[in-house]
């Protein structure tokens, strides 16, 4: 039996978006995995280290700011902790509450990783040049769209 659904303007937009997401994600994967040994998803969890206000989060914080949940995120961290990438404090105010930071060669690897993303994007970027004009319109829209 064939039968053919029309797609709505927003279901072709979350497909369009899940698509895209599907691409870029398996493309930083190889690219990181072989040149640096890491993930994507641990680049970004990295990444979202260095980024966090004074270089610290809770798992919690982190899980938030990747999309994870925080046992996720604690699961995530255990072997990037174990290779010296990250470590693990207690907070001054708060014994229960573990901070994560970056080791000096975790913000190493994140500096090199970044750069590999870099290449990634611009590779991409060289493959739709109607978006060079559009960078800040795009992320701004997708922004808002994870935002929401």
């Amino acid at each position: 039996m064939n039968v053919e659904l029309s797609q709505s303007p927003d279901q072709k937009i979350v497909l369009a978006v899940a698509s895209a997401w599907y691409q870029l994600e398996r493309r930083l994967d190889g690219a990181l995995s072989s040149i640096k040994g890491i993930s994507f998803a641990e680049y970004r969890l990295m990444r979202g280290l260095a980024d966090a206000p004074s270089g610290q989060a809770s798992r919690v914080d982190l899980a938030e700011a990747v999309g994870l949940t925080p046992s996720g995120v604690t699961r995530a961290l255990r072997p990037l902790e174990k290779l010296g990438f990250i470590e693990t404090a207690r907070s001054n105010r708060d014994a229960r509450l573990a901070l994560a930071s970056l080791t000096d060669q975790g913000l190493e690897l994140v500096s090199d990783a970044s750069g590999v993303v870099d290449d990634v994007a611009a590779q991409l970027s060289a493959r739709a040049p109607s978006m060079a004009g559009q960078r800040e319109l795009l992320v701004g829209l997708l922004n808002e769209l994870a935002g929401a």
